[in-house]
């Protein structure tokens, strides 16, 4: 017998659709009394940080540390990655490849790409 043994990781989703515009307001009045929310006029998150594109693996690397309570010591102990070598990633002077990025996400719960 076949059993799920991953939960979710959200309790929501996303919807999106293709169709013709006239109808647009019409699709998105009917979904909210199901809870849905529109989010057309949402920004980017990349767009709202204060970060250049080549310190974002770091910045997220110190956000996702941060999110799980870890320090960098902790996270290092986690990973086998030397310490120094974290805060260097976090400081845009080290890279994070892709076997590397592997290990945070594990360490921190998330996705490895979030880290490249």
């Amino acid at each position: 017998m076949q059993v799920h043994t991953k939960k979710r990781d959200t309790e929501t989703i996303e919807l999106r659709f293709v169709g013709p515009v006239v109808n647009m307001t019409l699709a998105i009045e009917s979904l909210k009394p199901l809870g849905f929310v529109d989010t057309s006029e949402a920004v980017p998150w990349r767009e709202v940080l204060e970060h250049k594109e080549e310190d974002l693996p770091g910045v997220c690397l110190r956000g996702g540390r941060y999110r799980q309570g870890l320090t960098q010591f902790q996270l290092a102990e986690k990973t086998g990655i030397p310490q120094r070598h974290i805060s260097e990633m976090e400081h845009g002077k080290r890279t994070i490849g892709k076997a590397t990025a592997k290990l945070f996400a594990k360490a921190l719960n998330t996705d490895y790409r979030l880290f490249l």
